[in-house]
């Protein structure tokens, strides 16, 4: 019988878009292969957050789906604990694979790095290799990363190690249409644009429209804390100019946190309140007695050809989103979904104007949940990858 391997940084129960993307399309993928072919999926046990902890089995069988979950050492999200965690993520997973007989590789990457893995893997065994791009991870760190030597250092080995990875692939869905102009130096190369959805707890029922109190209207983002976020530079400002008629609940961590702490502690703020990641499902009631949806992008030109995942979370849910991000995602937001704020990254005074100037109204956006569902998404995603086996 054939067999897929899989590789995610992220998969269920961790908490992050990499997870989120992935748990549900390896299930479809073994799903469609009933019979015929294993998948097998090289993970990690979760390790997202610090201060989020559950348990999760390191080895996982359902039928022909194999989940095998690789403990990483614990760390502060920083750069240097990243690269050492995946370093840990790297050796076991070449050792597992070691012996063992695969006729396709799949890999999603959002840092470089597990396509990478996906690649050497594959080119040692001779194997075709599929690819998707969550982030262009070279890109971004020419622009997030401060440390000049670093950069000069850094840059030239993992711009070499991109195109060796990419020329060699056999096809690569990039996750954000933003990402094609990247790509037309690779020629003639199999592109798709599969990107995130909406997953099935978040397509609600129309009771969920009801209006909420509007004597202090709540500002809500959950997500990642880090410099890509930038929330830091946003937030503080933003709820100092809005005083305490407004409220902003955020939920998460990241890299970034202590930044957003400290800010908010410098300002005396009352009425921004920060708390620890929480399970999706609980995501739910905090999202029901929010007035406002928020997302932010940091002020880097990589950004401009991003497409956040977090824009198909927050639009299932019939909430006015305000939305501080440009270039590509700022045209997906225009384009495709309604009662939306948007402004300018790192623009305080700009949104706190919008704000003050909105008309508050709910909408459920009926046709944009219908169009980007997850599951559908995934059935055809799947479908493509096992063209390849």
């Amino acid at each position: 019988m054939k067999k897929i391997l899989y590789l995610t940084f992220y998969f269920e129960p961790d908490l992050c878009a990499g997870s989120f993307r992935n748990s549900p399309l390896a299930k479809e993928v073994s799903k469609q292969l009933q019979h015929t072919a294993d998948v097998e999926v090289i993970t990690t046990l979760p390790n997202r957050y610090q201060s989020f902890n559950v348990e999760a089995a390191t080895e996982e069988e359902s039928g022909n789906l194999l989940i095998k979950r690789i403990k990483l050492p614990e760390h502060n999200s920083g750069l240097l604990d990243q690269i050492l965690a995946f370093l840990k993520y790297y050796r076991e997973t070449v050792k597992i694979t070691k012996n063992q007989q695969y006729d396709l590789v799949f890999a999603s990457s959002s840092r470089l790095f597990t396509a990478f893995l996906g690649y050497r893997i594959a080119k040692k065994k001779s194997i075709p290799l599929i690819l998707d791009i969550r982030d262009l991870f070279v890109d971004t760190l020419s622009d997030v990363l401060q440390n000049r030597i670093l950069k000069i250092l850094l840059l030239p080995i993992l711009k070499i190690i991109e195109n060796r990875v990419f020329q060699y692939a056999i096809h690569i869905n990039l996750i954000s249409k933003g990402f094609v102009s990247y790509f037309t130096k690779y020629g003639n190369k199999n592109i798709s644009n599969f990107t995130n959805g909406i997953d099935d707890e978040f397509i609600f029922q129309q009771d969920f429209i009801e209006h909420v109190p509007v004597d202090i209207k709540v500002i809500t983002y959950a997500g990642n804390i880090g410099e890509g976020q930038g929330l830091h530079k946003i937030i503080p400002l933003v709820a100092k100019l809005l005083g305490n008629h407004y409220r902003f609940r955020i939920i998460g961590d990241g890299g970034a946190k202590k930044l957003l702490v400290d800010k908010v502690n410098e300002f005396g703020l009352t009425n921004v309140a920060i708390e620890a990641p929480m399970k999706r499902k609980d995501l739910l009631e905090v999202y029901k007695n929010s007035s406002f949806l928020f997302l932010h992008l940091n002020e880097y030109d990589a950004f401009e050809k991003v497409l956040p995942s977090k824009i198909f979370e927050l639009a299932s849910f019939p909430r006015p989103i305000i939305a501080g991000v440009s270039g590509y995602a700022q045209k997906f937001i225009q384009d495709n979904v309604e009662n939306a704020i948007i402004f300018k990254p790192g623009d305080a005074v700009g949104l706190v104007d919008k704000l003050k100037e909105n008309d508050y109204t709910v909408i459920n956006r009926l046709g944009f949940v219908d169009k980007y569902r997850r599951d559908r998404i995934n059935e055809q995603m799947s479908k493509m990858i096992i063209s390849y086996l």
